[in-house]
């Protein structure tokens, strides 16, 4: 059982209406910053992994996100035919091909990341990064919460 007490739950309430805000303010910024010649967020965010993590299939992928093996299917396509990632066989799985960044696709991403760093580094914010790190480990917590199986018990009991 989960067990919260009245300020807790409240917090978290006020938490959960403003992580969606937050979501779709970045995604207006994201197009502000790197205008329409760049990939999309979801193609990003595929750039992004394969660079963090190395060569990963399409399963792997979409495990990681809330979107459908199809919905990295589509994304990963037109990476391949813009030429930012190539598949090569994976030794694990005969028909699971692994996704790899290709010189092309580390460009692009190091340019988008190389435009936001600019950008932070010019802007007044009044948070120290201390307390950034530890607003970014709430929401870690959060996440890791909310997908555990504590979590998907308790749902499964409520009527």
């Amino acid at each position: 059982m989960i067990v919260m007490n009245a300020g807790q739950s409240i917090a978290l309430l006020r938490l959960f209406d403003e992580i969606p805000a937050t979501f779709h303010r970045l995604k207006v910024v994201a197009a502000d910053v790197h205008g329409q010649d760049v990939p999309s967020a979801g193609r990003r965010g595929i750039l992004r992994s394969l660079d963090r993590f190395g060569p990963q299939t399409i399963p792997q992928l979409a495990r990681a996100r809330p979107v459908s093996r199809q919905h990295i299917q589509v994304l990963v396509s037109g990476l391949l035919r813009d030429g930012l990632v190539t598949t090569e066989e994976n030794p694990a799985h005969r028909k699971s091909a692994l996704v790899r960044l290709t010189a092309e696709g580390k460009r692009q991403l190091l340019a988008s990341q190389k435009r936001e760093a600019h950008i932070l580094a010019h802007v007044t914010f009044e948070l120290t990064a201390t307390e950034i790190d530890r607003a970014a480990d709430v929401l870690r917590s959060l996440r890791a919460l909310l997908e555990s199986k504590k979590w998907s018990d308790y749902v499964a009991t409520i009527d």
